[in-house]
C-alpha cells in the first residue's frame, strides 16, 4: 500500500520540480524564465484535471473486468507517460509539437492516477480498531513525504553534478527514468496485494466494490461537498512548501537550487514525525478535530507568510520547515477525514471521487495561483490564498460536526 503511494508520489514530484528546472527552458525557451515557469505549472494543472476522469472511466472497467486488469492498465498508461515525457525531444527539435506531446503525456499521467486507486487505505480503515483508526489513516499517507524525499534529493544531486548545460540537455530526464523504473514495481507490488483472494473477499465483505458516479452524486452528493473541502488547507499547503517555494526561491532569491531543495528534503523529513503525532492525536481526539486543530494552524501560519517570503534565506528557509511540520499534521489525516463521511458501500467511489475534486480544487492550481498572486498582487495574498484553504476546511468540518457525521 505505501510502496504504491510512494511511487505515485515520486510521479507527482519529479514532474513538478522539473516544471521549475528544466521545463521553462527545454519547451519554452521563446518565453522568459518567469513566463515559462507559469507555463509548466499550467500543464502541471492538467493531471488534476484528468485525474477525476480517470477515475470515473476506470470504476465502469473495474466493475467490467476488475481490479486487476483496472490496475494494469492505469499503471502500463502511467509509466509510459513517464518513459514518454523522459524520451520527449524539446521545443528546439519539434517546436510546438513538443508542447503539445507534453500536455497530452502530462493529461494521460493524471487520467492513469485516477484508475490507480485501489481501496487499500479505505480497507486499513474499515478494519481498524475505532481507537486506532487515525493512527491507520496516518500510515498511508506517509507516502507524500517519502515521494517528494526522492525525487527532490535526485534532483539536487543531479544539479550538483552537472552543469546548467548539462542539465538542460540531458540532465533533467534521468528523474523520469527512474519513475518509469519505480512504476513498474509498483505495478507488481500492487497487483501482488489485490489479487490475493483475501483481499478481494474482504473487499465483497465490507462493500467496497465500487458505485456508479450517478448513484454517488444522487444519494451522497452532501458528503462528496463536505469530503472535498475538508482536506482543503492540507492541500493547499503541499504544494504551496514544494513546487511554489521553489519556484520563488529559484526566480526572486540568490538562493543555491541545491541548497533550497536539501531544505525541504529536510522539511520532509521534519513532516514524517509530525504524521506520527498527528495519528496518536486523531486516535485519542478524534480525525475530524485533528484536522480541525490543523487547519487552525495553517490559519495562523497564512498570516505569517508575506514576512517569511519577503525576509531572507533564514525567513525563508523557515517558511519551508514550519510549512511541512503542519502539513505532516494535517496531511496525516485528510484522507481519514474523506472517508469517514461515508456509508460502507459509498468508501470506495466516495473517498476516491472526493480526494480527486481536492486535489484538483486544493492543490492542482496552487502554483500557479501562488506564484500569480505573488508577483502580480503582492507576497501577502499569498497568505490570504492560504487561508482561504484554511476557511474552506474549518467550513467543512462544521458543516461535518452539524451533521452528525463521525469524528473516530
Amino acid at each position: 500500500m505505501v510502496i504504491g503511494r510512494i511511487c505515485q508520489s515520486f510521479d507527482l514530484f519529479v514532474f513538478g520540480l522539473g516544471c521549475v528546472l528544466a521545463f521553462p527552458e527545454v519547451f519554452f525557451p521563446f518565453a522568459s524564465h518567469m513566463d515559462g515557469v507559469f507555463y509548466s505549472f499550467v500543464l502541471f494543472a492538467l493531471a488534476f484535471v484528468a485525474r477525476p476522469l480517470g477515475s470515473m472511466f476506470f470504476v465502469v472497467l473495474q466493475r467490467q473486468f476488475g481490479i486487476a486488469a483496472k490496475l494494469t492498465i492505469a499503471l502500463f498508461l502511467l509509466g509510459m507517460a513517464t518513459a514518454g515525457t523522459a524520451f520527449l525531444p524539446g521545443y528546439s527539435t519539434l517546436g510546438w509539437a513538443a508542447i503539445a506531446a507534453l500536455s497530452v503525456l502530462r493529461f494521460v499521467q493524471g487520467f492513469a492516477l485516477g484508475g490507480s486507486w485501489n481501496g487499500l487505505a479505505s480497507l486499513a480503515a474499515l478494519k481498524a480498531p475505532k481507537d486506532k483508526r487515525g493512527w491507520y489513516a496516518m500510515l498511508p499517507q506517509l507516502a507524500d513525504p517519502i515521494g517528494f524525499i526522492l525525487a527532490a534529493a535526485l534532483f539536487a544531486y543531479i544539479w550538483a553534478a552537472l552543469t546548467p548545460q548539462e542539465f538542460i540537455e540531458w540532465g533533467w530526464r534521468y528523474p523520469f527514468f527512474a519513475a518509469f523504473a519505480i512504476n513498474i514495481v509498483s505495478l507488481f507490488a500492487s497487483l501482488r496485494m489485490v489479487v490475493a483472494p483475501r483481499y478481494a473477499e474482504q473487499l465483497k465483505e465490507r462493500d467496497l466494490e465500487p458505485t456508479s458516479m450517478r448513484q454517488l452524486m444522487r444519494e451522497q452528493g452532501r458528503n462528496v461537498g463536505l469530503g472535498t473541502f475538508a482536506p482543503l488547507a492540507s492541500y493547499a499547503l503541499f504544494h504551496l512548501v514544494t513546487i511554489f517555494a521553489l519556484s520563488w526561491a529559484l526566480l526572486y532569491t540568490q538562493q543555491s537550487v541545491t541548497s533550497f531543495l536539501l531544505v525541504q528534503v529536510v522539511g520532509a523529513f521534519v513532516a514524517m514525525p509530525c504524521m506520527i503525532i498527528s495519528g496518536k492525536v486523531a486516535n485519542r481526539f478524534g480525525r475530524r478535530t485533528t484536522l480541525g486543530v490543523g487547519g487552525v494552524l495553517i490559519a495562523v501560519y497564512s498570516g505569517w507568510t508575506a514576512l517569511l517570503l519577503s525576509g531572507g534565506v533564514v525567513n525563508s528557509y523557515l517558511f519551508v520547515i514550519v510549512g511541512y511540520a503542519l502539513l505532516g499534521f494535517t496531511h496525516a489525516q485528510a484522507a481519514g477525514a474523506v472517508s469517514a463521511n461515508f456509508p460502507p458501500e459509498f468508501r470506495y467511489s466516495g473517498a476516491m471521487i472526493t480526494s480527486d475534486f481536492g486535489w484538483l480544487i486544493g492543490a492542482g492550481f496552487a502554483p500557479l495561483v501562488a506564484l500569480s498572486l505573488a508577483i502580480y498582487a503582492g507576497v501577502p495574498y499569498v497568505g490570504l490564498y492560504l487561508l482561504t484553504g484554511a476557511v474552506g476546511t474549518l467550513a467543512a468540518l462544521w458543516f461535518s460536526r452539524q451533521s452528525g457525521l463521525p469524528n473516530d
